[in-house]
């Protein structure tokens, strides 16, 4: 079932993104997917899938694998879009133990894991699926009015990020409507691709062909008090 999401309503909240950090490695001249273990970061960089300490930034692991899109970890197993599948990955050993269809054959771009299912930007068609991670059935479909980059779930928030010539933006929205509701705006130039939580206060953006993470300020949300 496709739902639309109309056009951004005014009051959605607009915010400067705060940047608290930049990441970049050796020989990595773009990201494509960005996800977190609990632990590490993993970044899609074309040809390899490098972990990293958002600590020290120092790469802890490289995966050589196909990694042309989004990225996704479900508690155990990596998801990696390659150019119009889906590879699950053991991150121990690296070896791809599965692989299913992607919806947007080719024109995927984010992806994330939640409530059991694999969501993925479909990035000019602007929508985000949501799929079955053991066939790649589509679930349901959510539609944006911007191009979609990432996709990442945070305490039952849905967002995802925008790339539209020189200008990005994180955004939450709706999960069932697809209206926007609330924006972060990223400087001009700086462009978003892959997007992932910490599950905390941070998301890592992917940098697109900066082959730059970057670490982006979630707004805290203010506790209701009932009286």
């Amino acid at each position: 079932m496709t739902r639309k999401s109309g056009i951004d309503k005014p009051q959605a909240p607009v915010h400067a993104a705060e940047i608290v950090r930049e990441y970049a490695f050796a020989g990595a001249d773009k990201i494509a997917g960005v996800t977190h273990d609990g632990r590490n970061v993993w970044a899609a960089t074309g040809g390899k899938l490098i972990a990293f300490d958002p600590e020290s930034g120092k790469p802890t692991r490289t995966l050589d694998l196909a990694c042309d899109a989004g990225t996704a970890f479900d508690g155990k197993y990596l998801y990696q879009i390659a150019e119009a599948r889906i590879d699950k990955i053991d991150p121990v050993s690296g070896d791809v133990v599965a692989s299913i269809p992607a919806p947007g054959k080719g024109g995927d771009s984010g992806m994330a894991w939640a409530e059991g299912s694999l969501w993925v930007g479909q990035y000019r068609d602007r929508k985000i699926h949501q799929i079955d991670p053991a066939t790649g059935r589509i679930l349901r479909t959510i539609e944006s009015n911007r191009f979609v980059t990432g996709v990442t779930w945070v305490d039952g928030e849905l967002w995802h990020g925008t790339w539209e010539g020189d200008e990005s933006e994180i955004r939450r929205i709706d999960p069932q409507s697809g209206a926007v509701l609330e924006r972060l705006e990223m400087p001009r130039g700086v462009n978003v691709s892959g997007l992932e939580s910490d599950g905390a206060d941070l998301f890592y953006a992917g940098g697109g062909g900066t082959g730059k993470v970057r670490a982006v300020r979630r707004p805290k949300r203010v506790a209701s008090t009932n009286l």
